[in-house]
């Protein structure tokens, strides 16, 4: 099982400068590319992998670079204005590229002085250039964000990453196939959606996965297949005395096969019904160890047939990893703290680090299947945290709702064979409970580590979604 590393999204860079200053000063351009290649890419490294081929200073170097861009696949565009460039001439590229602008209003020098010169001048003078495509990409419909910072900030790229990291999962979701496996759970109205919908505004594709193909995979997984993988069981988790071999082979077969439906049909997220595994007798169990270790590659999960969760913790995975599908099942007032858990999914890669998760059996089968039902007990690594949930609002709008919140150092609970944590939000539990209620809060959401809020923020900008803080 390999685990995702925080992808750096791929930025193009589009640097503009004046055409008439390659006759008045045919120095300024080199320079100023000399100083985006010396400074500026270098403390973006660590943010974005930056394309840059150097500035342009006419409309159809604009439109070449912005066609490159976006032929090798550009998660965003970045916007730099090297000195003042006529906003004409980029606007017509801008406005018809698909990739999400940033307009950055910076420059080389930090401070005017008793020193400052008309050199220092010449060099750094694209803040008025910024404000004229600003306005003309206002006045004309194009969505774009601006950030102003300097490179000797302390926080100078954090605006750029929150939104380079937003485009790039937008991305990803806007190309994200889901499997169905069963059926939505009856009933459960929070996630019930109109799929003409869902593929027109989020742009996810969703495709129904049989459960007889499930079953017939997992009889037929190869003796190698199987056995690497109860291998890989016994030395990542700690296995429970009364799991027999029989247990881990079946549990083993259930997750090869779906990790080959998925992997044969290209899809990052899936979902599924649990009791649609008790109506096939030749199931061998159900895949809650398969799920979760999927998640910890990068997979969205939603249970119970949900297909917004499933996008949602698809989308959440990319934007800020790892993440995790969660489900409030309990309410410590005394604790001042929310517990998660769910049926038996949760990504094992945000586990404890002082410790093996166990590999247990569920005490009471959830529904009839030929082996032990297994899971990881997977309980969070405790620090900061946010909680997530994406959900259609008021007039089919799509809604992000995120708050800051801390894994509590806490668990497992003896005796409790299913993934689970505590959260603590910052306010009082009954607060936060009946705001994120009135949010619309689903039932279904999600959480991942460190402080995502303001990736959250760009995202929902570029989704055309409300976003909610509660």
């Amino acid at each position: 099982m390999t685990t995702p590393q925080s992808q750096r999204p791929k930025v193009g860079l589009l640097a503009l400068t004046l055409d008439l200053y390659e006759t008045l000063s045919p120095r300024l351009r080199p320079g100023r590319e000399a100083w985006v290649r010396r400074a500026v890419l270098p403390a973006l490294e660590d943010t974005a992998q930056v394309m840059f081929e150097g500035a342009c200073f006419t409309r159809d170097q604009v439109e070449a670079q912005i066609a490159e861009f976006e032929q090798r696949d550009a998660d965003a565009l970045l916007v730099m204005l090297l000195s003042y460039s006529p906003s004409q001439i980029a606007l017509p590229a801008l406005r018809a590229t698909r990739l999400p602008i940033l307009v950055w209003n910076t420059q080389e020098l930090a401070a005017i002085t008793s020193e400052f010169s008309g050199a220092d001048k010449l060099h750094n003078h694209g803040v008025h250039g910024t404000q004229d495509l600003a306005n003309v990409l206002l006045r004309s419909g194009t969505p774009f964000e601006y950030a102003t910072s300097h490179l000797g900030d302390e926080d100078a790229t954090a605006a750029l990453a929150d939104f380079f990291h937003a485009a790039a999962a937008v991305k990803l979701l806007r190309r994200t196939r889901i499997g169905l496996l069963g059926y939505p759970f009856p009933g459960m109205g929070d996630f019930a959606l109109d799929t003409t919908e869902f593929a027109a505004t989020l742009g996810c594709a969703w495709t129904i996965l049989p459960m007889e193909e499930f079953v017939t995979r997992a009889a037929d997984a190869s003796r190698e297949e199987v056995a690497a993988l109860v291998q890989d069981y016994r030395a990542s988790y700690t296995v429970a005395e009364d799991v027999t071999e029989d247990d881990l082979d079946l549990t083993a077969r259930a997750e090869a096969a779906l990790r080959g439906m998925a992997r044969e049909r290209g899809l990052g997220a899936l979902t599924y019904q649990f009791m649609a595994f008790g109506e096939d007798e030749r199931a061998p169990t159900l895949p809650f160890v398969a799920i979760s270790r999927m998640m910890a590659e990068g997979v969205g999960f939603g249970g119970e047939g949900d297909l917004i969760a499933a996008a949602g913790t698809a989308f959440l995975n990319r934007l800020n990893p790892p993440a995790s599908f969660s489900e409030i099942f309990t309410i410590d007032f005394g604790g001042n703290a929310l517990f998660l858990s769910h049926m038996g999914e949760a990504n094992v890669g945000m586990a404890r680090r002082d410790r093996k998760p166990l590999l247990a059996a569920q005490p009471q089968p959830i529904v009839p299947a030929r082996a032990q039902q297994l899971c990881i007990v997977t309980c969070f690594e405790p620090g900061p945290a946010t909680f997530f949930a994406l959900t259609l609002g008021p007039e089919h709008r799509w809604r992000i709702i995120a708050s800051p919140v801390t894994i509590a150092d806490r668990g497992p609970v003896e005796g409790m064979a299913v993934p689970h944590a505590l959260i603590e939000p910052r306010e009082d539990v009954r607060t936060f409970l009946t705001a994120y209620a009135k949010a619309g809060g689903p039932h279904h959401n999600g959480v991942c580590f460190g402080d995502a809020r303001g990736r959250l923020r760009a995202a929902a900008r570029l989704l055309g979604a409300e976003y909610v803080e509660v």
